[in-house]
């Protein structure tokens, strides 16, 4: 639909740019221009009422859908992309959070009072690691993680025999 079209259906428009209208809103009792009327380059209609009306009563009230304002959907133009994963960074991470979980943990075999921050930051550590092994390697990781059952204590106690 073009915005000359929706223009025609709308009162006291006036062009305040390039492709850019203030009108009445047709939502609400519009006594001055409250609706803002803008066509993007790729031909997207941009409807917004100042005044506060949602964006679905204005376009019933045009007898319009979302689809008239977009000719295309909006994500068309998207390519979907593969998140890379920086092995280097990931390293460091767990290089970091392995150091403060061997420094908590050393100190609580030692016998240290261990605080509630110390306590948080143990926690924060261990789903820092958790969500580092999960992204440098997401599918072998979920297997990993759905094979791994808890074992018995009977399991337990002939594994350590």
């Amino acid at each position: 639909m073009s915005i000359d079209n929706i223009l025609n259906r709308l009162d006291r428009v006036k062009e305040t740019g390039n492709s850019k209208y203030l009108a009445c809103c047709p939502a609400h009792d519009d006594r001055s221009p409250s609706l803002s009327i803008r066509e993007t380059k790729d031909d997207q209609i941009l409807l917004n009422c100042f005044a506060g009306c949602d964006p679905q009563s204005v376009l019933d009230a045009l007898g319009l859908t979302f689809s008239d304002l977009y000719p295309e959907p909006l994500g068309h133009h998207f390519k979907p992309t593969k998140q890379r994963v920086n092995a280097r960074e990931i390293l460091a991470s767990l290089d970091h959070e392995s150091l403060v979980v061997a420094i908590i943990g050393a100190d609580f075999i030692n016998r240290k009072s261990l605080d509630d921050e110390t306590w948080e930051r143990l926690a924060t550590a261990v789903n820092r690691i958790h969500s580092a092994r999960a992204q440098a390697a997401p599918l072998q990781f979920k297997q990993w993680c759905g094979s791994r059952q808890p074992a018995s204590k009977t399991a337990q106690r002939k594994e350590a025999a």
